[in-house]
């Protein structure tokens, strides 16, 4: 079976992260029956239309956890899927509990996604966060409870007054939870989002430099092997639905602002939950815009994301005398006869080093 993803977006959320750049919303709750019943209605339609058996389904926002349980899993097993397919909720540490977990499983629900960020509490404060750190173990006690095997702790480090001794809490805490699987990401300033706002607050590149490669050390020391820029993760527990993403397989997104891709044409949905739910009841197409990429664009995306994996990219493409110039500096090596890939001084720069990936 060839392999298709879904992703599904909850646009809500009880409050807006100071970093945060996605289509979410604090103030739309009242909506979220309505919301819920018009997905159930794109998904439906699109069944219809033919769509594809999903190897991967990810329901993210916003916060899913944010809304009724039982219509959420309603909404997750009106997808069709794969026997074996992957479906992964994000849940917000606060909002769940053992009943939650048997709720979404009923849905075939097999792997959850932690927005942990932080287990510092002021840390957690620099970022626009809410909830209790303390909450992140009563989580990971209870999805385990509910047989939810495979999961996932994502953490962001390089917040102001976030301090190398307190990242390496957050790490150690988080390991001490044997999660199988963890992504730690390095605090962006996104444009129009109230962190753009504030220069004083943004990171700086050496102390996440440093951060990164704390985290490395541990992650691997503690059996969660590198396997994507920002992800580790034991063997088995790699993200089926963030590497069909990395491969450019086709997927479709369902709910406002939601992305979708096949053949190398892309298009998203309409980005408020308001319009989008009287686009459905209408009958309408809930489709914003679209662009078509040509074989350059795709061939150097694709390139650009095989890169950031461990299974790199092949040598082709780099030119001769680039590559023999990142291999050099220390930012790639040969992974096999026709292959490299980066570095971990590589990874630090990897957006530096995709500007070199040539379209032919």
């Amino acid at each position: 079976m060839n392999e298709f993803g879904v992703y599904i977006h909850i646009p809500f959320c009880a409050a807006k992260c100071d970093y945060c750049a996605f289509a979410t919303w604090t103030d739309r709750h009242h909506l979220a029956e309505a919301y819920l019943a018009a997905l159930h209605t794109e998904i439906e339609r699109a069944v219809a239309d033919g769509l594809p058996t999903a190897t991967t389904v990810f329901v993210g926002g916003g916060t899913p956890t944010q809304v009724e349980p039982a219509a959420l899993a309603d909404v997750i097993a009106a997808v069709p899927r794969a026997t074996d397919a992957e479906v992964t909720v994000e849940c917000n540490p606060d909002d769940v509990d053992v009943d939650l977990f048997a709720t979404y499983r009923s849905a075939g629900v097999n792997r959850i996604s932690l927005g942990v960020q932080s287990m510092s509490a002021h840390v957690l404060a620099a970022l626009g966060r809410t909830h209790d750190p303390d909450n992140v173990a009563a989580a990971v006690a209870a999805l385990r409870t509910a047989g939810m095997s495979s999961f996932n702790l994502d953490l962001i480090y390089g917040s102001v007054g976030e301090t190398v001794d307190d990242w390496a809490q957050t790490l150690d805490a988080a390991l001490a939870l044997d999660p199988p699987h963890i992504s730690a990401y390095g605090l962006t300033v996104e444009a129009g989002t109230p962190l753009a706002e504030s220069p004083a607050q943004y990171p700086d590149d050496d102390d996440q430099a440093d951060k990164y490669e704390l985290a490395d050390d541990r992650l691997e020391a503690a059996g969660l092997a590198h396997y994507e820029v920002s992800n580790w993760a034991r063997a088995g527990h790699e993200s089926r639905h963030n590497r069909l993403y990395w491969s450019q397989t086709d997927y479709r997104g369902f709910g406002c602002a939601a992305h979708s891709h096949a053949a190398g044409r892309r298009w998203w949905n309409v980005r408020t939950p308001d319009r989008y739910i009287a686009l459905v009841g209408r009958g309408e197409s809930v489709v914003a815009a679209d662009e078509q990429l040509d074989v350059a664009t795709r061939t150097v995306e694709s390139r650009q994301l095989s890169l950031r994996t461990r299974e790199g990219v092949e040598s082709a493409a780099f030119s001769a005398s680039d590559l023999d110039e990142l291999i050099a500096a220390g930012l790639v090596v040969r992974a096999a006869r026709s292959t490299v890939r980066l570095t971990r001084r590589g990874r630090l720069l990897a957006n530096e080093v995709a500007l070199r990936v040539r379209s032919e």
